[in-house]
């Protein structure tokens, strides 16, 4: 009997603490129920880890060259040598030259594994540019010994450590693109829905002209404006400014309409009687009322943004070599017959791949987490 009042007490405690819980409160609790945008939103963490620490998870020094590994095929993991279970091992490759077709082959060095460590010294480095260290997630510790697990580009490059930096690059485009875009969509968007007449008139005819343009033919043009002789930072901040420009629109469509529907509302008239300036109602009262659907919005246009890096790098039309991005990397990718005989060029495909559904389910996920009080 005792335990049913307490069973009681405790459904009762809970119902009541839901109740009177705030809004952002109820979207986490709906958020967490949704177990695969759960999942997504912890992998999104560690991809943005790993792009922040990549100088570390790096195995490999990306730009270090190595003749007796060009396009060497993926060192895989193994567990097991000469039938008995052992630590985490890679077998060393051994390059081989045929003197007659001068053909590039590789076999495997099975009297000489080599153990995985954790923290194990390698080429060195500069964490953020600033400090040095030699330190590496994953290595063989060994010198004149390096472990290529996603095996090797036409330079001999370690394409795994590539791929790690290049999600720096590729994941900061989505994102400071989408936060640029979400500054222009609110400060635009906010004056269009909160005046009205010829200021929206306006502001809603350039947006239809902005989206009436052709995305590829727009990207062309944007990117060939973009002189050859500007350095890699400079590329890299015009590229993301292109992409925040073109991305704003859909944006500023959302907040101009939930701010019309918000506008007539009590607190925000009662905000004008009282004399606050049109900014900061707009930023203040009206904007945190639709914040969670801003959210959903901003967690569905990064994979767009990354696809539109990759896509503008992969065509030679964003990125340039020597900067890293995973559609720079693709690049080597563009033949089919290097495709065929070196499938492992595609690797970058895989990365871009996951993240675009990583990001899509956590919008899927928090779009239902937005209206709480839905059955």
């Amino acid at each position: 009997m005792t335990d049913t009042k307490d069973k009681s007490t405790t459904a009762k405690n809970d119902a009541t603490d839901l109740y009177m819980a705030s809004q952002w409160r109820l979207m986490w609790i709906r958020f967490k129920d949704h177990r695969l945008a759960h999942l997504a939103l912890y992998f999104a963490a560690g991809l943005y880890l790993i792009a922040l620490f990549c100088e570390f998870v790096a195995p490999n020094a990306p730009t270090g060259r190595n003749i007796e590994r060009k396009l060497c095929p993926p060192q895989r993991v193994r567990i097991v040598h000469e039938g008995r279970p052992r630590w985490p091992f890679v077998y060393p490759v051994v390059r081989h030259k045929d003197p007659e077709t001068l053909a590039l082959s590789y076999t495997l060095d099975q009297t000489r594994p080599l153990s995985l460590r954790f923290f194990a010294k390698g080429d060195p480095y500069r964490l953020w540019t600033v400090i040095p260290m030699r330190r590496h997630l994953v290595g063989v510790g060994g010198e004149g010994d390096k472990v290529y697990f996603m095996g090797g580009d036409k330079l001999g490059r370690d394409l795994c450590s590539r791929i790690i930096y290049g999600s720096r690059v590729s994941l900061s485009v989505g994102l400071i693109g989408v936060t640029l875009s979400l500054v222009l969509g609110i400060l635009i968007g906010g004056i269009s829905g909160f005046y009205g007449g010829l200021t929206d008139t306006l502001i809603q005819r350039l947006i239809e002209i902005l989206r009436s343009f052709p995305t590829i033919p727009l990207w062309l043009a944007l990117s060939a404006a973009m002189p050859p002789t500007w350095g890699q930072l400079r590329v890299y901040f015009c590229m993301t400014v292109i992409l925040a420009c073109i991305g704003w629109t859909g944006v500023a469509r959302v907040v101009r309409g939930k701010i019309l529907a918000l506008r007539e509302e009590d607190y925000a008239m009662a905000a004008r009687v009282a004399g606050t300036r049109e900014t900061a109602i707009i930023l203040r009262h009206l904007v945190p009322g639709f914040m969670s659907h801003l959210i959903v919005t901003v967690t569905i246009a990064i994979p767009r943004m990354i696809l539109a890096e990759t896509s503008l790098s992969f065509l030679r039309l964003g990125l340039r070599p020597p900067t890293i991005s995973w559609g720079v990397l693709l690049q080597d990718a563009q033949n089919v017959n290097a495709v065929a005989l070196y499938p492992w060029l595609m690797f970058p495909v895989l990365f871009v791949i996951v993240t675009v559904l990583t990001f899509n389910f956590l919008g899927d996920g928090m779009r239902d987490a937005a209206d709480p009080y839905k059955n």
